[in-house]
């Protein structure tokens, strides 16, 4: 990104102070990443972006976006505006147009992040592309991906998050996307939404800023959406899994249309995340081949099934960033189809399950019986006071151990202690859980 302090104004029809010949080739809305050259946006929010100001120019900022009704100090290049998340929010599109790529937007009540990922390998075959990096999937991380990407970008890969209604139609029609995807209805935000067909009509409106003749993917197996009226003109559907996948803790095969696909990762559920980042694939003029190849060796986001090796020489499975009741099944189900010898599981908390919370979280006691593991490490009190009694009914010589939130370095002190190099230990919960403390503890990463 390079623009001057005037394209700011322009965009965002604020008032500089300054130079208008100032140039910012990055934005930063965290005072402590600033790079050298950065516009620093002063959100307001649980903290003041104002107050930090300074420490941004002394990083290196190169001028600020800043909200009306603060005081700026004389020497300090900014644009003022009414609201600097509107603010950022019109920059991004103002840029947007300026390099003009193809916008794959996808959601998601699980394996978004994962598809953005095999999209974005997919198509870098062909194009220059760039992704959403980590989790900036919301009204700030958006726009801020979109001005972080190069000027030769030919194809924008960005995942769009959601917790509210209203806040995808937001997302959509700031990206306006050529391609829009929708992975799967699960039962993520159930608090919030209180029935999967709720969540499906908020994941519909990823189509509010899909631009005239924009193609619109959903999986062929989720009613909600195939049924679902007002659906685009050019709207296809991907899947279902083919027949022949065959998996492992590595890797994950298939074939599609004659040609032999190849993941590095488990789980048959993940076949369905290829398919619809194989469906774009098509869609943008790339053939099978080039897409298998793709595949194969593709960048997985830190978190996501992610394969590792504790310090006591152990595997690990890291699955740590998200959790909902379906998708912990699909993967405990691909552990025992895999017949994983010295299972060791730490299951933590789905949040925002609403009402249904309890019932969900003891409804997974006939997967994790199934998955055979010698011992079953639960976290938080949905596991501990639900699934805990299920396991328990069903099995009374499993090993459970139970832990709330704040005991987690017991947890990593407890599994330390036990590991050994011939153990797989898999570890998933809801984000909020951290998790990814453990998994750190363990191994080191």
């Amino acid at each position: 990104m390079k623009l001057t302090l005037a394209d700011v104004k322009r965009a965002t029809l604020g008032i500089i102070q300054g130079t208008e010949t100032v140039s910012v080739t990055g934005v930063s809305f965290d005072s402590r990443k600033v790079q050298p050259g950065d516009l620093f946006v002063a959100l307001v929010g649980e903290n003041d972006g104002h107050d930090y100001i300074q420490m941004a120019m002394d990083k290196g900022a190169s001028a600020v976006l800043a909200a009306e009704g603060h005081v700026l100090a004389g020497d300090v290049p900014a644009v003022v505006v009414p609201d600097t998340l509107r603010g950022l929010q019109q920059l991004s599109q103002f840029y947007l147009k300026q390099v003009q790529p193809k916008v794959v937007a996808i959601t998601g009540s699980n394996g978004k992040t994962t598809t953005k990922d095999m999209t974005a390998a997919i198509l870098a075959k062909k194009y220059q592309t760039f992704k959403t990096p980590a989790n900036f999937n919301n009204e700030i991380g958006l726009p801020v991906t979109i001005l972080s990407m190069p000027e030769n970008t030919e194809v924008l890969v960005l995942e769009m998050g959601m917790d509210r209604p209203g806040q995808l139609t937001e997302l959509s029609n700031l990206a306006q996307p050529d391609i829009a995807v929708i992975t799967m209805i699960g039962e993520a935000h159930l608090e919030f939404f209180k029935t999967r067909a709720n969540i499906a009509k908020a994941k519909l409106e990823i189509t509010q800023g899909l631009e005239k003749g924009g193609i619109f993917l959903i999986p062929a197996d989720e009613p909600l959406l195939t049924e679902a009226p007002g659906l685009p003109e050019n709207t296809e559907m991907f899947g279902p899994v083919p027949n022949d996948v065959s998996e492992s803790l590595t890797q994950t095969v298939w074939t599609e249309n004659g040609e032999r696909f190849a993941i590095p990762m488990l789980g048959r559920y993940n076949v369905k995340n290829a398919e619809a980042a194989i469906m774009v694939g098509r869609t943008l003029g790339l053939d099978m081949n080039t897409m298998a190849s793709a595949l194969a060796h593709f960048d997985l986001t830190k978190n996501r099934t992610e394969l590792l090796t504790g310090k006591n020489g152990e595997r690990i499975i890291s699955d740590v960033y998200n959790a909902n009741p379906t998708a912990t099944k699909e993967v405990l189900a691909t552990l025992a189809n895999d017949g994983a010898e010295n299972l060791v599981l730490v299951l933590g908390d789905m949040l925002e399950l609403g009402e249904k919370g309890p019932s969900l979280h003891a409804g997974l006691a006939a997967a994790v019986i199934a998955a055979k593991p010698k011992q079953v490490n639960l976290v938080g009190p949905l596991m501990v006071d639900y699934l805990a009694p299920a396991l328990k009914k069903i099995d009374q010589n499993l090993l459970i151990k139970t832990y709330q939130q704040d005991e987690l370095p017991q947890l990593a002190a407890d599994l330390k202690e036990k590991l050994t190099g011939n153990d797989l230990i898999f570890l998933k919960a809801s984000h909020g859980i951290h998790l990814q403390e453990v998994v750190t503890a363990l191994s080191g990463k």
